[in-house]
Parts: C-alpha cells; sequence; structure tokens
C-alpha cells in the first residue's frame, strides 16, 4: 500500500516545476514503459498492477512496487490509468559544439504545444536525427503530453535544452529555418550534416535564430488551408533532406 507521502510525490511530478527541482519525471503506458526498459533509460521506479507483465529481455528491472487499481488511479497523470508507470531519472547531458559539428539536429524555436514537440522527436527519430534541441521556451520535454505524443522516442533522441542562438552560433554546418521567404522544399537537395529550425506555431522564428540562418525553405502551398502545424511542416522537411 502507498503512503499518502508517496501518492503527494507521484501526484507532484504532473508539476513542471518539481520534475526540474528533483530531477524525476513520470512515464506512463505498457509501451512506453518497455521503450525506456529496452534503451536503458534510468528508471528510478516502477509501479504496477498485479496483472502487469514485465517486458521480455536482457535488461535488469528496476524494483518494482505492486499497486491496486484504486492506487494507480490516484497516481496516474491520465483519466485512464494504464497498468504501469515508471519513475524516470532525466538524463543531464550538455550540448557541446562538437555535437553540431556533423550529421542531422533539429532545433525547436519557441514551440509550445506540446503534441507538436512531442511529434516532432517522433519525427527526428524516424528520420534518424542525432538529437533534437529545444530553446527553453518550448514545451516540456519531460511533460505527460509530450512524451504520450513522442510514442517512446524520447528514449531514443537525446534532447537538450539550450540557448539557440548560442548553440547555432557554434553550428559548423548549414542551418535551415522553415519561414514563408524560403525557397521550396521540393528544389531542396539531401544533405547529411545540417540544423533544420522549427519556429513556434504562432510568431515562427525569433530574430536572434534567424541571423543564425544560412538558409531557408518553405512548403508551397496548393489548396486554400491558411497553415500547417509546425509537427507537419518539420516532418515534411525532414523528409526531403533525409531522402
Amino acid at each position: 500500500m502507498l503512503t499518502k507521502a508517496q501518492i503527494r510525490d507521484l501526484r507532484s511530478l504532473r508539476d513542471r516545476k518539481h520534475r526540474e527541482t528533483t530531477g524525476r519525471f513520470a512515464v506512463e503506458g505498457e509501451k512506453l514503459v518497455a521503450d525506456l526498459i529496452a534503451e536503458g533509460h534510468a528508471i528510478e521506479e516502477l509501479y504496477a498492477l498485479e496483472s502487469w507483465t514485465p517486458p521480455a529481455g536482457r535488461h535488469a528491472l528496476p524494483r518494482r512496487v505492486v499497486v491496486s487499481e484504486e492506487e494507480m488511479g490516484r497516481i496516474s497523470h491520465f483519466p485512464t490509468p494504464s497498468p504501469v508507470l515508471a519513475v524516470c531519472v532525466m538524463r543531464r547531458e550538455e550540448l557541446v559544439p562538437s555535437m553540431l559539428a556533423t550529421g542531422r539536429t533539429l532545433a525547436l524555436d519557441g514551440v509550445q504545444d506540446p503534441g507538436n514537440v512531442g511529434t516532432l522527436i517522433r519525427v527526428a527519430d524516424w528520420f534518424g536525427f542525432a538529437c533534437v534541441l529545444l530553446s527553453p521556451d518550448c514545451a516540456d520535454p519531460h511533460s505527460p503530453k509530450v512524451i504520450q505524443a513522442s510514442m517512446g522516442s524520447f528514449a531514443r533522441v537525446p534532447l537538450f535544452r539550450t540557448d539557440l542562438d548560442e548553440a547555432l552560433s557554434a553550428a559548423k554546418v548549414p542551418v535551415l529555418g522553415c519561414d514563408l521567404t524560403g525557397e521550396s522544399v521540393h528544389e531542396l537537395a539531401p544533405q547529411k550534416n545540417v540544423v533544420v529550425v522549427i519556429g513556434s506555431e504562432g510568431r515562427g522564428l525569433t530574430d536572434p535564430v534567424r541571423e543564425r540562418l544560412t538558409g531557408r525553405v518553405t512548403i508551397p502551398r496548393i489548396g486554400k488551408a491558411e497553415s500547417l502545424n509546425a509537427a507537419v511542416a518539420g516532418a515534411i522537411v525532414c523528409a526531403a533532406l533525409a531522402r
């Protein structure tokens, strides 16, 4: 049986400030937890129903606390609880300039919708991007909605919250920003070494980041839709570069 203090602590992981203060976050769902275990992500503790079956594999499982359905409902971050919840330790790697000297990187400039951030992490994973950079005003990559939208990709793709102006100033590869004034994505040649920058849903790219661009790309409109959301636009550009 969980104590009131344990329940309070687990519920407090819904709060971004508490996550950042403690360096811990929660992940729910059988597939997501299985991905964490398969990738060897640091898991502090597992809370699971008696009926939950751990995934097969050679990775050692952390300590498992068996909880009742009522307890899982109280600690879950979602209206419909899953059979398992993992408390994970945040990775604290620092971005170093050499990471932007080769390979493909996806950078998010103020993307605030959690669904878009999670989907863009998934896009980066799909197209083999080395890492994702997030400006400080992006949605928290450790929030439940971002994690769910990433479909496990957050466990595979290194994520760095960083000042994009400073980070991009050290890039040794082309820095390509998604912008309405750019060249058509259909004219874009594949590139193995590049940083792709996606701006916020409302204002686009910030001025300091624009100053760091070496090129701009746009997706020509054929129909009458007003716009594409950040995740869709990012997926189209990443697909063009990785083909």
